[in-house]
């Protein structure tokens, strides 16, 4: 699986080390993911999900249900 949130869509971006001589390399900064389970009331099971720590943030925060409805609309899931 990718380097990707299954709830938020984010991925590594790219960018530059900088040296104290102020020469630039190619780096990438990866995304913040945790394998999380959550557990989901309506059906009575756990769900495994690779999130970030802005995803466990907004699956608090909305409620799992809603996270994955939203998420699903974006194409971030199946």
């Amino acid at each position: 699986m990718a380097k990707i949130c299954q709830i938020t869509g984010k991925t590594a971006m790219g960018g530059n080390n900088v040296s104290h001589s102020k020469r630039r390399t190619k780096r990438t900064f990866d995304v913040n993911l945790h394998t999380k389970r959550f557990f989901n009331e309506v059906t009575k099971e756990w769900i495994t999900l690779k999130v970030s720590a802005a995803g466990i943030k907004t699956i608090s925060k909305k409620g799992l249900i809603l996270a994955l409805k939203d998420a699903k609309e974006k194409g971030y899931i199946n």
